[in-house]
């Protein structure tokens, strides 16, 4: 029987028992929610276990890499540029990062970077995971590939890549030329509380729980069409594979519970913190929570503006992803 904590507002029980059955009822190890309503928490819940071994239970404590929620961080980073005047989503990429011209790249704007539109959900080439964890390296390579389709014309998941174009960006852009995570720390965690991180200190890796299997395991749980697709678009050279491993350097069994790997800023999929940090941090960016607000509304509108087809497939993805 695994064990449980946390806290519901009246009213938000049912957030509770729905909770407590999927790590019940489903091969979930440990896991943790929160939910702010209005600018107050209202459900701050915890159980299970710490790893598959159920060495330890998984705790208020604990820590999560929660992979692509890492994007919505890293997008607010770029509309807090935005809301400050150093950056326009309507702007060339090349104004900001002039290295980013290169292979025909040099009209891309802003808005079509971290839309998925500029075809870059890898490099071009082999690459390693210790060049992948280097961003100077890393944001070079990036600057130097060839579009894998004509900009504008179709778009796909940057599943790792978006990360460190956003991240680029950010860096660019700040008259400090922070780093994106210490962007994040300063900026965000730092004016809103709670505990996240892109680029984890060491201190803190003995609170992380492991993920469980990698970029070729799927749950035997799963939706059966939903597994069938992503068996299909996972494979190793299709563009999704592509996307999810660049090009095999994340492919490898647990790397996303490697230290060196959270220790990198990885701006799209490395995020560690836990559930109401998280849902803190989102509460903060579209309403007031505890006399801070990150992003007017305004900005938030324009950053939330479709700008990709409705209804059109995803080219790494294989379905609609709008």
């Amino acid at each position: 029987m695994a064990s449980f904590g946390g806290t519901v507002a009246p009213g938000w029980e049912k957030v509770r028992q729905a909770f407590v059955e999927n790590l019940e009822n489903t091969e979930e190890v440990g896991a943790g929610v929160a939910v702010y309503h209005r600018g107050q928490k209202v459900v701050d819940l915890w159980g299970g276990a710490f790893d598959e071994s159920a060495s330890q239970p998984y705790t208020q404590d604990t820590l999560q890499l929660v992979f692509s929620t890492t994007k919505g961080i890293t997008a607010i980073a770029v509309a807090i540029c935005v809301e400050r005047g150093l950056l326009s989503y309507d702007e060339k990429v090349s104004t900001y990062w002039p290295e980013f011209a290169q292979a025909g790249k040099g009209d891309a704007t802003v808005a079509q970077l971290l839309s998925h539109q500029c075809g870059l959900y890898t490099v071009d080439g082999d690459i390693s995971l210790a060049e992948a964890l280097d961003w100077s390296t890393i944001t070079s390579r990036l600057a130097a590939t060839k579009p894998r389709w004509e900009i504008g014309t179709n778009h796909g998941y940057h599943a790792l890549t978006y990360g460190w174009l956003a991240g680029e960006l950010v860096r660019r852009v700040d008259p400090q030329h922070r780093s994106l995570g210490t962007f994040v720390q300063q900026e965000i965690v730092g004016r809103v509380g709670g505990e996240l991180w892109i680029g984890l200190p060491e201190a803190q890796e003995s609170r992380v729980s492991p993920m469980i299997g990698g970029l070729n395991s799927v749950p035997e749980d799963m939706d059966p069409a939903v597994k069938a697709m992503m068996e299909q678009f996972m494979g190793p050279n299709s563009p999704g594979g592509q996307a999810l491993s660049l090009n095999g350097a994340f492919g490898v069994d647990g790397a996303f519970n490697r230290r060196d790997v959270h220790a990198a800023e990885i701006p799209a999929a490395n995020c560690i913190t836990n559930a109401p940090s998280l849902a803190r941090i989102y509460a903060a960016t579209i309403g007031d929570v505890d006399g801070v607000r990150l992003l007017a509304s305004a900005t938030v509108e324009t950053a939330r503006t479709l700008v990709t087809p409705e209804n059109e497939p995803d080219a790494c993805l294989i379905m609609p992803t709008t």
